[in-house]
């Protein structure tokens, strides 16, 4: 009952996984509110003919308005006010400031001729440029006293800038205090007070000027005509100039809120819904049929679910920012990515599944689908074993190639013709491969959230020359090079049973790294002293066992995969030390011995990977023994080994089958048979007696 629960609570996670990522999706398309068209000004429409489905008016394109908009501000009359009590002000403060340096009679009379400035009106530098650009010049005054909207137009031409009015007080009080003998002039005081004192006091009344412009542009926002119901608004093949273009807007955003539109929107919603609910399920079939042991981790399964997901909703945001914004994600990445942590058919099928829900948002559903299908399926072919970054480089320039062809390909299809080619999808197909040459970045994110571990990051840590390894050659020389034989038998076994031969070969080369531990207690570290010569044999087992629990402690410590660490669990799964424990037996009284006490930890190995590297590590240890190395010898001792492993039950818990076992045997056999095969002796060169 208790193994139903946790089968039961596993499949409901899943289910709630994908259902998490149905409604994201859902709700991303809900906001997103994709229309069925796609349109570019002064582009042909590519649909059928679109009539109206109703009344619909035809407003000005956006060109001809700002046109209009333009020409009306420039014979817009601006509405103003006079600011009485900023001129009154300035005055005062100007004839407070200037009684300190001038005489009485002087003061008296610059106050008066600043008070004539303002009586005529100072306006700001813009604005007198304004007025004089005008045939007259004029400026519009709000009659607020009587109507609203009573309008009197004053005369501005006599109006001044503050620069303007500086220079006719100046002027003035030149010409009226000069003599034939002295030519007056205002001190640096007066005229510094003179000019923070003039300010404009004629300035823009915003609101009135804000409502009479309005009004105006009531001309440029009214409708030009309607479209009846049932009447053209566009047909295949109409070059969609700047009214078109907006009668479309128009129509569309009419459309949307129609309340026919909405009803129809939610059953749109609902077929969406339905619609990525069976794409999930259907995926979920695939894994539980044909892939049961990723189906049966929920992290394998989440993995796939989010990549598809995360995919989707990029897609989707960048087709509501951008045109043709579809086309700019590298879907070939979602084939890669899978294929890297596991297979080519799990990976197109899972492509297959996200080409089909993005097409939901795309504008030609069938051309995306082709094209996405093509490129995808491609560039997995490529891919195989990435192992090399290089590898990401070639696949995304055949990708771009591709891309070219089909896009070529589904136009003269659909339009007959390649006139409507257009380059600018070739700079967003070379962006969309740059980016997928980037897909290096995400697969050392994925490894980083769920723990997986891709072919590139297992041939980097077969690199003899990282430290654990190197650490390994120098203190334990024998064991180094007894990995080095393993990691080259076992690579070739798994070649030969299609298994995955660099997890294999980097597996080996880390299995026995426990013994840089205490690395003179194994055979291959010795040079003529055995400590086990004066241990009794349960000690000895346990510091041969102990390989197991450092080499675990150390992989942990160099944050090592866990696929690495079940290497090195696994290569003796629960075997026994069986020299120690025969010898225990045989120096026993009675022939009672503890066979736990000689167990190693295990588990038993739990892939075909592991379970290849515990033949081989057996076979490569014990063939150094043999005394002769002929073909029977050879055939006889791989056999003896493995069919003694597969007595014992350390192979119940792997999927390798009897075929499997029959062809790893075969490979041992041949390879060692090349290892050890006997040479020729060199003949010696024989004296000749010299007469």
């Amino acid at each position: 009952m208790k193994v139903n629960d946790l089968i039961s609570n596993a499949t409901m996670l899943k289910i709630a996984v994908a259902l998490t990522a149905s409604v994201i999706v859902v709700l991303l398309l809900m906001k997103s509110d994709h229309q069925n068209f796609s349109y570019e000004l002064n582009q042909p429409w590519r649909y059928p003919l679109l009539t109206a489905e109703f009344d619909t008016p035809v407003m000005r394109d956006s060109i001809s308005a700002q046109l209009m908009r333009d020409s009306i501000d420039r014979a817009f009359v601006p509405f103003v006010y006079n600011d009485f009590r900023a001129s009154a002000r300035n005055v005062d403060r100007f004839a407070k400031i200037i009684s300190n340096y001038v005489s009485p009679g002087d003061a008296a009379f610059l106050v008066k001729k600043l008070s004539d400035v303002y009586g005529r009106g100072v306006v700001s530098a813009e604005l007198y440029d304004r007025i004089h650009s005008f045939a007259h010049s004029q400026l519009r005054v709000s009659d607020e006293s009587e109507d609203m909207n009573a309008v009197k137009v004053i005369d501005a031409s006599g109006m001044m800038s503050p620069n303007m009015a500086y220079k006719a007080v100046d002027s003035a009080y030149v010409a009226a205090k000069s003599t034939a003998t002295h030519e007056a002039r205002l001190s640096a005081d007066v005229a510094k007070a003179l000019n923070a004192s003039l300010a404009p006091n004629i300035v823009i009344d915003s609101i009135a000027d804000s409502r009479f412009r309005d009004q105006e542009y009531l001309n440029v926002n009214s409708a030009l005509g309607v479209i009846k119901k049932g009447q053209r608004i566009v047909d295949r093949g109409d070059i969609i100039d700047a009214q078109i273009y907006t009668n479309l807007n128009n129509y569309i955003d009419m459309l949307d809120k129609t309340e026919s539109k909405t009803l129809s929107k939610k059953f749109f919603t609902t077929a969406q819904a339905l619609y990525i609910v069976i794409l999930f399920t259907l995926l979920y079939l695939f894994l539980a049929l044909y892939r049961r042991h990723l189906f049966e981790d929920f992290k394998t399964v989440t993995f796939i679910v989010s990549l598809i997901t995360f995919f989707v909703v990029i897609a989707i945001e960048s087709a509501d920012v951008f045109n043709n914004g579809l086309y700019l994600i590298p879907f070939a990445g979602v084939p890669i990515i899978i294929t890297v942590f596991t297979d080519a058919r799990t990976a197109i099928f899972s492509h297959i599944i996200c080409i089909l829900m993005t097409a939901l948002a795309a504008p030609f559903q069938f051309q995306f689908v082709v094209i996405q299908f093509v490129v995808g399926i491609s560039a997995t072919l490529c891919i195989h074993h990435l192992s090399r970054r290089s590898q990401l480089l070639r696949t995304a320039l055949i990708t771009f190639l591709l891309y070219i062809v089909c896009y070529a390909m589904m136009l003269t299809l659909s339009e007959g013709t390649v006139t409507a080619f257009s380059w600018r999808m070739v700079g967003v197909f070379g962006i969309n491969c740059v980016l997928l040459s980037f897909a290096y970045l995400l697969i050392l994110v994925v490894e980083k959230l769920f723990g997986f571990t891709s072919t590139v990051t297992l041939v980097e840590l077969s690199d003899i020359n990282s430290p654990i390894l190197r650490n390994l050659a120098e203190v334990a020389p024998g064991t180094f090079q007894h990995s080095m034989q393993v990691s080259t038998l076992a690579a070739e076994a798994a070649r030969a049973i299609d298994a995955n031969t660099t997890l294999v070969r980097t597996g080996a080369l880390y299995h026995d790294i426990g013994k840089s531990e205490s690395p003179i207690f194994f055979t291959e570290n010795q040079h003529g002293v055995n400590p086990h010569a004066g241990l009794d044999p349960e000690t000895s087992a346990r510091k041969i066992i102990s390989h197991i629990t450092d080499g675990l402690a150390m992989a942990s410590r160099e944050k090592l995969p866990q696929v690495i660490k079940d290497f090195i669990a696994e290569h003796h799964g629960k075997g026994v030390t069986k020299y120690f424990y025969n010898t225990a037996v045989n120096d026993s009284p009675d022939g009672i011995v503890d066979k736990s006490r000689f167990e190693y930890p295990g588990p038993n190995p739990q892939s075909k990977e592991t379970t290849i590297l515990m033949m081989a590590d057996a076979i490569e240890a014990a063939s150094r023994s043999l005394k002769d190395y002929s073909p029977q010898s050879i055939n006889a001792l791989v056999d003896k080994i493995i069919d003694s492993q597969m007595a014992d039950g350390l192979y119940n818990e792997s999927p390798i089958n009897f075929r499997d076992i029959n062809v790893i045997k075969d490979t041992f056999k041949k390879r060692l048979a090349t290892i050890y095969h006997s040479r020729i002796e060199y003949p010696e060169i024989k004296k000749r007696d010299s007469n």
